[in-house]
């Protein structure tokens, strides 16, 4: 018998599915600075909200992982 719980085995979503749903289904929005689709008054934008809400980032930008 193979039993898992939930959110475990079965297919992982991959990253934009992840950053789609949650804007779909609950109103969160995740972008990265620099993503290529935004034009660069939009990067700005994105930039000013990170540092509105989180603060400014690590010199230089470097992105921190976990």
């Amino acid at each position: 018998m193979k039993w898992h719980p939930r959110g475990y085995g079965g297919q992982r979503r991959d990253p934009e599915r992840v950053k789609r749903d949650g804007w779909h289904e609950q109103g969160l929005f995740a972008v990265m600075v620099d993503d290529p689709r935004l034009t660069w008054p939009e990067r700005a934008l994105v930039e000013q909200l990170g540092t509105k809400l989180y603060g400014k980032r690590p010199q230089g930008g470097e992105v921190r992982h976990g």
